[in-house]
């Protein structure tokens, strides 16, 4: 049939204007950042204004984990919208499969124009998934974000992910950030309170800021161009501080994240949420943003419905693991009303944090202290030996995890649940125990007669053996586990 031209006219017209719709899309990934240490969630000295300004002009998620506190298990998650065993990259250092579907590549597909910009970890310096793969620059990768704004195609819609390596070790300060004293810092229970260790925690302070002084800087442009409005910006962090007992662990303070979303569009009202959400769930908003069609191997479930009513319900129950990372574990984690509840499938070790808790200044003086017989009973956990193999918490309670129910009569019933949903999400996902899992990179650090012996030197770079889920055939399931209960 052959149209006339006015009408041809006006169907282009409003083809155009449907694509103009598709809202632009910034995600901002910290590396190494617990949820408290963010000024919009209650920190009492870190400074993170332009953050804060996001929180309080769209939405705060007080209730956001992320699937694994590990740096590249964790994007290869949020990326894919799956979980760490299913992304066939669970473990520290491993590539993520090509197979693997990247949310990204489908925005792309619809008309996006796709930047990644800053700490990759994934995939190589080209992927397709991204219309450009860049390093960053400058100390924390983050000092070409506003020139990829700039510079961007103005006739499609844009997804930014723009990940820096701030606040990950060894600090760099800089001039143009907040320097902070050593005598202002929060010491956290499960840390000593020694010089060295306040020093250590003010450059982790100061990265937090140049984090938060280049996400402003970006936020600036974005309203310089008159796209801020129809932009959804989210905040987060792939894993929590590098400190112990947070990095690559399941308490709160390694696996809770932040996360600001601001999208003044479908945000009417400035709002702090308690409703439950997990990283994958990244892929489905921005899919259902885009009005591209969500493929099967997405895992996660759209938060746009919580976006618009801050009560409302997406989850009853997070999940999360803890695989090698630089030494051998098999954490699961599960989280439901006001519990968390952690399963250790290795407990006949130590549990050791991020590399070893020896190596960084904080943790080296957590080490002298129980070695010199200094240690409260807030700072031992981590020198447990076996482990405990479950551990039960309430979450509203005991903030930082420190005292496990597990053999507390009360609570009898919400562990049996605990158990139980973990057990039916191990299933459904196809999670699995290595039977020849990868080995520790090094010998861990001991004491031995009150004299620390350091961790060893690295007997292979990246040892990986079988990694979970290898035996059920992981990375091709696509069931997304338990939601509801």
């Amino acid at each position: 049939m052959n149209y006339p031209w006015w009408l041809i006219s006006i169907f282009l017209f409003y083809a155009g204007s449907a694509v103009s719709r598709q809202p632009n899309i910034v995600f901002f990934i910290a590396d190494d950042i617990s949820q408290d240490d963010f000024g919009c969630y209650g920190h009492p000295v870190i400074e993170t204004p332009n953050i804060d300004f996001l929180a309080e002009n769209g939405m705060r998620f007080d209730n956001a984990y992320l699937t694994t506190s590990s740096c590249s298990p964790s994007r290869c998650s949020i990326i894919t919208g799956r979980y760490p065993h299913n992304t066939g990259a669970p473990e520290l250092h491993v590539r993520l499969p090509d197979e693997q579907v990247r949310f990204p590549e489908l925005l792309r597909k619809a008309g996006y124009y796709t930047v990644l910009s800053g700490k990759n970890h994934m995939f190589g310096k080209k992927d397709r998934a991204f219309d450009q793969i860049t390093g960053g620059g400058g100390p924390g990768k983050e000092e070409d974000w506003v020139g990829h704004v700039r510079s961007r195609p103005k006739n499609k819609p844009f997804f930014f992910w723009f990940a820096s390596t701030d606040a990950h070790r060894p600090w760099n300060v800089t001039e143009e950030v907040i320097q902070y004293s050593p005598e202002d810092v929060v010491i956290p229970p499960y840390m000593v309170d020694t010089p060295i260790t306040r020093d250590d925690l003010t450059g982790y302070y100061h990265e937090v800021s140049r984090f938060d002084h280049y996400v402003g800087l970006v936020t600036k442009e974005l309203r310089k161009q008159g796209v801020l409005e129809n932009t959804m910006i989210v905040v987060t962090a792939d894993n929590g501080r590098p400190f112990p007992r947070c990095k690559s662990r399941m308490y709160d303070s390694g696996i809770k994240t932040p996360w600001v979303v601001h999208y003044p569009e479908l945000i009417d009202r400035p709002a702090v949420t308690s409703s439950l959400i997990s990283a994958i769930d990244l892929s489905a908003t921005c899919l259902e943003l885009a009005g591209a069609k969500e493929p099967e191997c997405v895992q996660g479930r759209s938060f746009l419905s919580i976006l618009k009513d801050p009560k409302a319900t997406l989850r009853d129950v997070i999940f999360a693991e803890h695989n090698w990372h630089v030494y051998q574990n098999h954490e699961r984690m599960v989280r439901f009303g006001e519990y968390l509840y952690i399963r250790n499938n290795f407990p006949n070790q130590q549990n050791l944090c991020y590399e070893s808790d020896d190596y960084y200044p904080a943790g080296a003086e957590l080490w002298k202290a129980h070695a010199a017989g200094k240690t409260n009973p807030q700072q031992l956990q981590i020198f447990a030996n076996p482990c405990p193999p479950e551990e039960l918490f309430m979450v509203n309670k005991d903030p930082h995890q420190l005292s496990n129910l597990v053999n507390e009569a009360n609570h009898v019933e919400a562990l049996e649940q605990a158990r139980s949903l973990l057990s039916l999400w191990t299933k459904q996902t196809g999670d699995s125990i290595p039977g020849n899992p990868t080995p520790n990179r090094h010998d861990p650090p001991r004491i031995v007669d009150a004299k620390i012996i350091p961790a060893g030197k690295s007997k292979v770079k990246n040892p990986h053996a079988e990694m979970p889920g290898a035996s059920c055939n992981a990375s091709g399931i696509n069931h997304p586990g338990p939601i509801k209960i």
